[in-house]
């Protein structure tokens, strides 16, 4: 299989959908590999560690997507790569379709095969192609938010950890799992009150079985929740339902009761985001104000430590990169649960449930549409 991997255009998205490993391992299987000029500068991969590789360097996207019959990126494709897309090409990347119906609509009007990262899940419940950047993103959560409780950025002008003779910060995590767990170590470890909210007795079990001793579990119900908010300095919205939009948690009104200057942090953005008042920004232009409260709400956090999350990233995408190009994308769904189950769009039809639902399109199982 011919396999291309295009720069990211995305506002300062700096990850790659290929390291130099995954093209060797794709070349050792007998496919070749085709990588733009540059593609990796920005996670430190430079054009000659490619080749070494084997993968050959095109000079600019459009080459690199008309070669192509598998593509291989980082971020959903934005409009200016929509007419580079060609009916049959499989596209292997996160594409986050339930928030946007123009993306939904453009993949479906091109007739492109979406693999999603997001929706790939094992039979256990997780999800491994997602989970890499949900640890880095998690990880990034408390980090953003502290530095943007900072007064010259709107926030409330306190230091997260405190200091002798004066309290650290409380952050509210709503969402117990790899994000708000993530995002909890972080902001336990400088110091932070950290409440995580959650509906799920066993994740709180767990949680408190594996958190210090200034991380607290809760039951979340909506009493909870707007206590919980009145005392926080930053509030990480973490949750996640595969492949659908994210509840939105934090209404506008409950913004009144929080404290002036606190900070949102919306992980959640790519799926529509958490809070009520949230809108996607980017790495330039990353927080804005709604009735006194800082909202960050950046949707590639995992750009900004680019090295760290493509080498993360493609630890866990080449096992499933590889049984779509060894066997082509209609038998390595059939033989492939998890794959079925990341099938969100083929052959013009919407085969995951979720995205169907989000803009009342007709929804195909991919079992049918494989005939399995």
């Amino acid at each position: 299989m011919k396999i291309g991997c295009p720069k990211e255009i995305k506002n300062h998205e700096y990850r790659v959908g290929l390291i130099p490993a995954a093209v060797r391992a794709y070349v050792d299987s007998g496919h070749e590999v085709f990588v733009q000029r540059d593609a990796g500068v920005g996670s430190g991969i430079p054009d000659e560690e490619y080749q070494t590789a084997g993968a050959s360097i095109l000079q600019d996207a459009a080459e690199v997507w008309a070669r192509g019959e598998m593509i291989v990126k980082v971020k959903e494709p934005l409009p200016q790569e929509y007419p580079l897309m060609r009916e049959g090409q499989l596209l292997y990347t996160y594409f986050h379709f339930a928030a946007s119906e123009e993306l939904t609509r453009a993949c479906l009007d091109r007739g492109i095969v979406a693999l999603a990262y997001e929706t790939v899940q094992e039979a256990d419940g997780t999800l491994p192609l997602l989970k890499p950047m949900s640890e880095v993103a998690g990880r990034m959560a408390g980090l953003m938010g502290s530095y943007y409780l900072g007064r010259a950025h709107g926030g409330r002008g306190v230091l997260a950890s405190g200091v002798p003779g004066v309290a650290p910060c409380n952050v509210l995590i709503l969402g117990g799992g790899i994000v708000g767990r993530n995002a909890a170590r972080i902001a336990a470890g400088f110091g932070a009150r950290v409440t995580i909210l959650d509906l799920r007795p066993g994740v709180l079990e767990f949680l408190g079985d594996i958190m210090p001793r200034n991380v607290f579990p809760v039951y979340s119900d909506p009493m909870t929740l707007e206590e919980g908010l009145k005392e926080a300095d930053i509030v990480i919205g973490a949750v996640l339902i595969p492949g659908a939009k994210a509840p939105k948690l934090v209404r506008r009104e409950h913004l009144k009761t929080m404290k002036p200057g606190a900070v949102l942090v919306d992980v959640a953005i790519d799926q529509g985001g958490c809070f009520e008042t949230s809108h996607p920004t980017t790495h330039s232009d990353p927080v804005f104000l709604v009735d006194g409260i800082v909202h960050y709400c950046v949707a590639n956090m995992p750009g900004a430590y680019s090295r760290t999350a493509t080498f993360a990233l493609n630890n866990a995408t080449i096992a499933y990169g590889k049984q779509l190009a060894n066997k082509g994308w209609e038998q390595a769904c059939r033989d492939s649960l998890p794959l079925r189950l990341g099938l969100n769009l083929a052959r013009g039809k919407v085969t995951c449930l979720p995205v169907a639902e989000a803009f009342g399109l007709e929804f195909l199982t991919p079992e049918k549409l494989l005939k399995i």
